[in-house]
């Protein structure tokens, strides 16, 4: 029988590596993607030496189209199998929308949308032969407007929307899908984003740890959503309260203050 993997996007730091270590430590061979190679490296001989299974180590910028075509051809010859797709790999850029580089923006779309849907897809024949599951990262910025940070958030609606909707599709084939929508978490999310983590990241703040064990155990419980943190868990009761249009204004008014 042809060796499985999970198949792990953006685990070079933050949430990705801690997913990693979790999914290893729990009998899974992981194969890592991210464009350092030395950070992939690093956390595979760590994962080694934890008695885990040597990792596949897939150096990969995901901004770029031909992506997908370069994590299967590596898997190819590793002669594995994807049994569970993480896709983690994520960021955002802080400030108003038409003053950010256009071109950096796209990059956003490229890794948090067309990326995870690639990989979502193209590997789904063997999540269903395998019947593995698909865990993606979210955000609970995709429950809201995000004036500041636009094209994150709207990105993260997509993950959402998204996930939800195929959840539904492959439930009956017997694979898992599962989204997980933190809110702050300390990573270096926030210095490529390019702003200062304030006193709502303070409160709302859940540690990546945490984070990778509460997801690795809702996709094993076939969860349809989690959502780290107590102060989480109450966001989308609390948007019902409120006009869409006072959302927005908040948001706005919270994210562009920090500026």
């Amino acid at each position: 029988m042809t060796e499985r993997v999970t198949l792990i996007t953006g685990a070079s730091a933050g949430i990705g590596a801690e997913l990693a270590r979790v999914f290893a430590a729990k009998g899974h061979r992981v194969a890592l993607v991210a464009r350092r190679t030395d950070r992939l490296t690093s956390l595979a001989a760590e994962i080694t030496a934890a008695g885990g299974a040597a990792p596949v180590i897939i150096p990969c910028d995901l901004t770029q189209p031909d992506s997908g075509d370069r994590i299967a051809e590596a898997l190819a010859a590793s002669g594995v199998e994807v049994d569970f797709v993480v896709n983690n790999a994520g960021f955002g850029l802080f400030g108003r929308a038409f003053q950010r580089d256009r071109a950096d923006q796209l990059d956003i779309i490229a890794v948090n949308i067309r990326a995870l849907t690639d990989l979502s897809l193209r590997f789904s024949e063997q999540l269903i032969r395998n019947r593995g599951g698909i865990l993606n990262i979210g955000s609970i910025a995709g429950f809201l407007p995000g004036p500041g940070m636009a094209v994150y958030y709207a990105s993260k609606a997509y993950v959402l929307s998204f996930t939800e909707a195929l959840r539904a599709e492959l439930a009956p084939r017997g694979v898992r899908v599962t989204v997980v929508c933190p809110g702050p978490v300390p990573s270096e999310f926030q210095a490529r984003a390019g702003f200062t983590p304030g006193f709502d990241s303070a409160v709302l703040k859940v540690l990546p740890a945490n984070v990778a064990q509460q997801a690795y155990r809702g996709l094993m419980a076939n969860k349809r959503a989690v959502m780290p943190g107590l102060g989480i868990k109450i966001v989308p009761f609390l948007l019902r309260l409120f006009p869409r249009g006072f959302i927005l204004g908040a948001v706005g008014l919270l994210q562009l203050r920090q500026r």
